[in-house]
């Protein structure tokens, strides 16, 4: 395959994950408006929210393996078109029950874009270099969508009906789609096992109940319906992984998260979306009500982190064939910690200077983490288990993305609610909107200080978790990825079916991307020299060592 073809199968990939990032954030830009026009309840509000989620938590993993048994390229395009026609239909719904059908609706297609998005990236650039520049690419796409959704959805509401903020999706959609079908080639697993039913019923009633309990526990306390639903989804999960671990074609394989590169390349990727998803809900109000910003103007103030995401994502891609990935990324979440800690002297009377320099070092430290604990990720993962793996590191990223509210919000409510005083109405103890909205100037300023308070706490729990999560990544994460062996060859024989063959001699080793069969497979990059030719004339023509990775013929 040309080279210029799979860059511009690059652009059609970012393309379809910045619209699912984009889409996100211009909905919630759009819930006070979808509120005043459909006459949204709070709770009905937290549905059009949380249908999306949950529909795409139950099918990442379902979706990643259909990927890898029927054609992720074919399965992708089933996802944007499945995202696409939804969007354009939830633009003309006319209740709020419809609006919340239309997200779930909406959800289940990014389930299979998401995992499909990244599981064909090994495939199209197999070389290690190539790879970590196509993550780093995919990663910046998927951040533009947090100003962009605000800004774009801002204007769209100010000038066009609500429904509008829905159709921004289509033209994105419609490009992606065009791309990935013109430029993407077809890759699936050398073999195509049934898709376990069993394993993908349980995993998903499982993910979506304990996700559920995660979601609507800030709301509804420790209640029984919280409770069951939290302890009903871990037993259906523990019923899932003994499954798994029986199972002949299991809809995941477990052994997976016994790969260090693969199960702390997932954590660290975890732990940093945890931060950042944790960040922007303590963040977000602290602009728009303590600052009074607009929609808008919130997306413009979200820039430095963005921008700063931007500058160092392209410098360590440079850098990475060189640095020891589990210290790099353990030193990205310790900028995003120094990030923090000036996020703490943010008060409500401090200017914007105090924000946008902890976004600008925060920016920093996710762009030096996110992009490199991705591709450890997918640096290890066989041929023919990319969109399962992937879908696998998606679902942890979504668990650690639903906690992330749940846990910070409950310290920044608590720390709230401690710097108000006891004779502070029910309205200004419930949010720091209803303190705002008394009009009572002496409670503002209390309310503004008090969410400042609380905004630290939540900051500082947050560094916790990253110093935790750094210390951990430098003691186990490899200092650089290698091969997943496969299940079938830990006694060193060859086995058939997972895609890759670590004695280097079948063509089960290299990912069956179909129409380039005649000018030779492409090989898989896990460990091969940065400058290795990606098509290979004849599968006979590629010298191996004794672990099965390719060496040059000098």
């Amino acid at each position: 395959m040309a080279q210029s073809k799979r860059w511009w199968a690059l652009v059609a990939l970012s393309l379809s994950f910045l619209v699912v990032g984009l889409d996100s954030y211009v909905l919630t830009t759009a819930l006070p408006t979808l509120s005043a026009k459909l006459g949204a309840t709070t709770s009905q509000l937290q549905w059009i929210t949380d249908s999306y989620t949950l529909a795409m938590a139950a099918l990442l993993l379902p979706a990643g393996k259909l990927g890898d048994r029927l054609g992720r390229r074919k399965t992708l395009l089933a996802g944007l078109l499945l995202f696409g026609v939804a969007s354009v239909v939830t633009s003309q719904v006319h209740t709020t029950g419809e609006l919340i059908a239309m997200r779930a609706v909406m959800g289940a297609g990014a389930a299979i874009i998401m995992p499909l998005t990244m599981s064909v990236l090994p495939v199209l650039f197999p070389a290690d270099a190539d790879r970590r520049r196509a993550v780093a690419v995919i990663t910046m796409c998927a951040m533009l969508g947090l100003p962009l959704g605000p800004l774009l959805a801002g204007w769209m509401l100010t000038h066009f009906a609500w429904g509008s903020v829905f159709l921004i999706n289509g033209p994105v959609v419609a490009v992606s789609l065009i791309g990935v079908a013109c430029f993407l080639p077809e890759s699936k697993a050398p073999a195509s096992p049934r898709l376990d039913w069993p394993g993908a019923l349980l995993s998903a009633a499982g993910l979506t109940a304990v996700i559920y309990a995660v979601i609507d526990q800030p709301e509804d306390g420790w209640s029984a319906r919280v409770i069951a639903a939290l302890a009903g989804g871990l037993v259906l999960l523990a019923a899932c992984t003994l499954w798994l671990r029986r199972a002949k074609d299991p809809l995941i394989d477990l052994r997976l998260l016994t790969h260090r590169a693969f199960g702390w390349g997932s954590a660290a990727f975890a732990v940093v979306s945890f931060a950042m998803s944790g960040t922007l809900f303590t963040l977000t109000p602290y602009l728009q009500i303590v600052h009074g910003a607009d929609a808008q103007r919130t997306g413009a103030e979200l820039l430095p982190m963005i921008g700063a995401l931007l500058v160092s994502a392209a410098v360590i891609n440079n850098l990475a064939a060189r640095l020891n990935i589990g210290w790099t990324i353990a030193a990205g979440m310790a900028i995003c910690c120094a990030g923090l800690g000036v996020l703490t002297r943010a008060g409500d009377g401090t200017g914007y200077w105090v924000v946008a320099l902890a976004l600008a070092v925060f920016g920093l430290g996710l762009g030096l983490a996110l992009p490199l604990a991705a591709d450890s990720v997918l640096a290890t993962l066989p041929p023919a288990q990319t969109g399962a793996g992937s879908a696998l590191s998606r679902a942890l990223q979504q668990i650690a993305v639903a906690l992330s509210p749940a846990v910070l919000g409950s310290v920044l409510a608590s720390g709230y609610r401690h710097g108000l005083p006891a004779t502070a109405p029910a309205a200004a103890r419930g949010s720091v909107a209803g303190a705002y909205a008394t009009g009572n100037r002496p409670l503002i300023a209390t309310a503004g200080h008090a969410y400042a308070h609380g905004m630290a706490l939540a900051a500082m729990v947050t560094i916790a978790v990253l110093a935790v999560g750094a210390v951990l990544t430098i003691a186990f994460l490899p200092s650089a990825p290698s091969s997943t062996p496969s299940p079938d060859r830990r006694d060193g024989s060859r086995g058939t079916g997972d895609g890759i063959d670590h004695h280097g001699d079948g063509a089960s080793d290299h990912a069956l991307l179909l129409g380039d069969a005649e000018r030779g497979a492409v090989q898989r990059g896990g460990g091969a020299e940065p400058d290795q030719p990606a098509l290979l004339p004849r599968l006979t023509q590629t010298k191996r060592d004794r672990l099965g990775h390719p060496v040059r013929g000098d």
